[in-house]
């Protein structure tokens, strides 16, 4: 009979999930800062969507958040 005591282990190390949930922590915040900016009337115009914050602030921190994610992903847990 086969000992079916294997040990799991699991895919990434400890530091790769935490850098991993960081990444998704910066992607989720570029896209609240990519939300609002919008009209209640729809045939007032609102300048309000051309602003700084959600035309370059945002999508850059959306990149820097998917930039983390796959350093976390591509990261070996084997070396120090």
């Amino acid at each position: 009979m086969k000992n079916n005591d294997q040990k799991h282990e699991f895919l990434f190390g400890k530091i790769n999930y935490k850098i991993l949930l960081i990444g998704i922590g910066v992607i989720a915040l570029g896209f609240i800062l990519m939300s609002g900016g919008g009209s209640d009337d729809p045939n007032v115009f609102s300048e309000a969507i051309f602003d700084f914050r959600r035309i370059r602030l945002a999508p850059t921190t959306v990149l820097i958040g998917f930039g983390i994610t796959i350093y976390a992903i591509l990261k070996n847990p084997n070396k120090a």
